[in-house]
C-alpha cells in the first residue's frame, strides 16, 4: 500500500481532510459576489469526504461535481448527500486532478480547498482555468506565509514540504500572472486548524496504527501529523491558509 492509500485511510473518517469550516467556505461564496437566485455548474476539485461540498450544495443551485481521486472519499459524501437537505444537486466523479475530462469553458465555478498542493499551485490554477467559463469564479486555498520574515526552523520544514509556499502577496501574483483577477483573500482562523482538523486527525492515531502500524510509512505519517501539529501551535502567527477568490479575465 503506498503512502497516498495510507492517508486516505487515516483520513477516511474524519469531517475534514484539511484545515476549513462552514463560515470560512461561507463566507468565500459571499465574497465571490454571486447572484444566490441563479443556477451555476460548479466542480470541487479534490473535495475529499465532501465537507464544503455539502456546504456549498447547501448555499447553491445548480449542479457541483465533486472531483475526488479516491472513491472511498466519494462513498462518505455519497452518504452524506442523502442525510441533508440539499438546493444543488451534487454529483461525483473519481478522477485525478491534474487529468480531468472536462470540456473547456464547462464551468461557471471552479472549487478547492486545501487540495491545489498536489499538482503545485501554479499548474493547478492554470490548468484548471481551460474548464473555467470567461468570467467565471475560482476559490482555493492554499498554504501561505501570513509575514515576510518567519524562524529558519520553520522556513526550512514547509520549504521541505512544499517548495511553493509563499506569502499571500506571492500567491495573488501567481494568479495575476495566470490570467485571473483577485476579487478578495482572507486568511483561514486557528480554530479551522485545531478544532476541525488536527484534534480529529491525532485522535484518528491510534485507531490507524492499529490496522496499519506494521507500515513504517504509516509510522512516518503519524509522526510528521505530530510534527506539524506541534509546529503549528508553536508558529501559527507566521503561517496559515489563505484562501484566494479570483475571476477569469
Amino acid at each position: 500500500m503506498n503512502e497516498m492509500e495510507l492517508m486516505m485511510h487515516l483520513h477516511l473518517d474524519n469531517k475534514r481532510q484539511g484545515p476549513g469550516s462552514t463560515e470560512t467556505t461561507w463566507l468565500a461564496l459571499d465574497l465571490a459576489r454571486i447572484d444566490l437566485t441563479r443556477s451555476y455548474r460548479i466542480a470541487d476539485i479534490g473535495c475529499g469526504t465532501g465537507a464544503q461540498t455539502i456546504d456549498l450544495a447547501q448555499k447553491l443551485k445548480g449542479e457541483i461535481v465533486a472531483v475526488d481521486i479516491f472513491s472511498e472519499f466519494l462513498d462518505k459524501l455519497k452518504n452524506r448527500i442523502t442525510c441533508n437537505e440539499l438546493s444543488a444537486d451534487v454529483k461525483t466523479l473519481s478522477a485525478s486532478m491534474d487529468n480531468l475530462t472536462f470540456a473547456k469553458d464547462e464551468f461557471d465555478m471552479i472549487w478547492s480547498e486545501g487540495a491545489v498542493y498536489n499538482m503545485g499551485f501554479r499548474n493547478g490554477i492554470s490548468y484548471w482555468k481551460n474548464f473555467l467559463k470567461l468570467g467565471g469564479i475560482l476559490a482555493v486555498s492554499e498554504l501561505s506565509w501570513t509575514t515576510n520574515s518567519r524562524p529558519s526552523e520553520l522556513e526550512d520544514f514547509w520549504n521541505g514540504e512544499y517548495s511553493e509556499m509563499d506569502t499571500v502577496a506571492g500567491k495573488m501574483k501567481v494568479l495575476e500572472e495566470a490570467g485571473y483577477r483577485v476579487l478578495a483573500h482572507f486568511i483561514l482562523p486557528e480554530n479551522c486548524w485545531t478544532d476541525n482538523y488536527y484534534i480529529p486527525l491525532l485522535q484518528s492515531h491510534n485507531a490507524f496504527l492499529e490496522k496499519f502500524g506494521n507500515i513504517d510509512t504509516a509510522r512516518k505519517i503519524v509522526d510528521l501529523d505530530k510534527q506539524e501539529s506541534d509546529f503549528y501551535n508553536k508558529y501559527k502567527d507566521f503561517y496559515s491558509y489563505g484562501f484566494y477568490i479570483a475571476q477569469k479575465i
